[in-house]
């Protein structure tokens, strides 16, 4: 944990743990039983893509429960496992503000759109790069210029430099779902800032194979419906560091 400035304000966030890579085809199907990654670079070690945000809520704790770890989310009043929730709770954006987190639960969560900024700039070791671990996009992120325009596809993830933290790919490859509903970012410190409380949007940071370098720099946001999913959308988890 650390305090940094995100471009607005000074905001201070609490250690957590963050996962190595973007999640792979391979992670997915062991948890979900199923693998949506399909056309635009497939196999075990890609990320996944063509997940939704509620995608990435079922898989964490589905994730969770099969470790013997705690949910982190509720789906309204039915309970954290995703087993007990509703047909179709998935399938309407406007359900998203139907699912609440509970912040001490020691399982696996999306990063909010502050940890995501803060692990990617370095965390508390940040150099203050443009993309995350470099100034030079080629040696950290696969994005259009130099794979997406010949490939047409994601990249195996963990292939090019590691930021200053150790992770890998959080410029480019594919964007990564975040917790937060998309606003504007408010004025004053804060410490551990959970995002807008009402909006139509989730938020999604750090470019992909599908665009250009000025999308995957560390302080570009991004945002899309909760059940939206394409070829260039992904995610990795986090955990409260205990």
């Amino acid at each position: 944990g650390g305090t940094f400035n995100n471009g607005t304000s000074d905001v201070t966030i609490s250690s957590f743990y963050i996962d190595k890579y973007e999640l792979t085809q391979a992670g997915y199907q062991a948890v979900m039983g199923s693998d949506p990654a399909s056309g635009y670079g497939d196999g075990d070690a890609y990320p996944v893509y063509n997940v939704s945000w509620f995608n990435a809520i079922e898989y964490s704790n589905r994730r969770s429960l099969q470790e013997g770890l705690s949910p982190c989310y509720s789906y309204s009043s039915f309970g954290t496992n995703p087993d007990n929730w509703p047909a179709g709770w998935n399938s309407n954006y406007n359900n998203h503000t139907n699912v609440s987190c509970n912040w001490s639960a020691n399982g696996y969560r999306l990063p909010t759109e502050m940890e995501w900024m803060y692990a990617a700039k370095g965390g508390n070791q940040s150099q203050g790069y443009t993309y995350s671990g470099s100034n030079d996009l080629n040696a950290v992120g696969w994005y259009w210029d130099n794979w997406g325009a010949s490939a047409f596809s994601t990249h195996t993830v963990g292939a090019l430099a590691a930021n200053e933290l150790g992770t890998f790919d959080m410029s480019g490859n594919v964007w990564e779902w975040c917790w937060d509903i998309y606003g504007t970012y408010p004025g004053g410190s804060q410490t551990d800032p959970h995002g807008a409380t009402s909006g139509s949007y989730r938020v999604f940071r750090g470019g992909s194979w599908g665009h250009t370098a000025s999308y995957c720099t560390v302080s570009n946001r991004h945002y899309n419906f909760a059940a939206n999913c394409n070829s260039v959308i992904g995610f990795r988890c986090v955990r409260v560091s205990p």
